[in-house]
């Protein structure tokens, strides 16, 4: 394999959407594990695993639409649909990436593997028949984050929070949602030619949908930090004050897809905006500091 093949190998892989997969560490901080070292390690191991899985799941994405990706503005340039990699190529790697990480991730931790097998058959469900199906397409997308929540819970050994699972849906549904808006209005009238499924949207419909959505992404993480069952486990109300980077965040989005035509790729909009930027880094310091900041306080009271 020569290094352009490589090269296009790795892109079809996508490592900029990789981003996606930080959702394993919600469990870890949330747990109150983060400085746990050999469990920290363990979430970082399953972090690549998914990365590399997530990278044969495009691959495979990439290999079964490529008579679709010619015709289309963007994709068309993809290293299989261009020709750059070639199919022979392209199966091998799927193969070989995926008999890797399945079987890692079952020595990482059973439970783990089981999750990372029920997200690697949803994918290829996805790919072949689910995205064909109008509404389904969007609620998979959104079950894959929880799927990847999961993960991050069940191999550190915690329970995983009934809120980590509504809110990681919400806010992916919100993303599915938005990005399926900005493909309607970048393909305008031949939208259905590069993806049937768009033939059943309309700009109306997805903004109907988006609007319900988000209310219920920021009320639902609104509710979980005052609750009583986070005061019971962080003994503390402040984690209500990150609410207000959550709501910044999610309407700087929506910022991008009205006002700059933008949120067709989530992972470049986080790697390139910002301002998002700086909402998400903010949401996580002072999670952190006050998920934290109370643990600490506990254990010394109880010492």
């Amino acid at each position: 394999m020569n290094m352009k093949m490589l090269s296009g190998l790795l892109i079809s892989m996508r490592p900029s959407q990789w981003t996606k997969n930080s959702f394993i560490f919600a469990a870890l901080i949330f747990s109150q594990k983060l400085f746990h070292w050999p469990l920290a390690l363990k979430s970082l191991a399953a972090f690549v695993l998914f990365c590399f899985l997530s990278g044969s799941v495009y691959l495979f994405n990439d290999l079964f639409d490529r008579a679709e990706d010619c015709n289309h503005p963007i994709k068309r340039h993809r290293p299989i649909a261009s020709g750059t990699l070639s199919v022979t190529a392209a199966i091998v790697a799927i193969v070989f990436l995926t008999t890797i990480c399945l079987v890692a991730s079952y020595y990482l931790d059973f439970w783990f593997g089981v999750v990372a097998s029920g997200y690697f058959v949803l994918n290829l469900l996805y790919t072949t028949r689910l995205k064909h199906w109008v509404i389904v397409d969007v609620m998979i997308i959104g079950i894959g984050f929880v799927l990847r929540a999961i993960a991050g819970a069940v191999v550190i050994g915690v329970v995983f929070s009934p809120w980590l699972v509504l809110c990681s849906f919400l806010l992916a549904l919100f993303l599915a949602l938005c990005k399926r808006r900005h493909e309607l209005v970048l393909l305008s009238g031949e939208a259905a030619a590069h993806r049937k499924i768009l033939s059943e949207y309309s700009p109306y419909f997805l903004d109907m949908m988006i609007t319900i959505v988000t209310a219920s992404a920021i009320a639902s993480y609104a509710i979980y930090t005052m609750s009583e069952e986070t005061f019971r486990k962080f003994q503390t109300r402040n984690l209500l004050y990150t609410i207000v980077f959550v709501i910044y965040g999610i309407f700087r989005y929506l910022y991008l897809i009205h006002q700059k035509k933008e949120g067709g790729n989530p992972s470049r909009v986080l790697l390139t905006d910002l301002p998002l930027q700086v909402a998400i880094f903010l949401w996580i310091l002072t999670a952190t500091l006050v998920i934290y900041k109370s643990g600490y306080a506990m254990s010394h009271l109880m010492h």
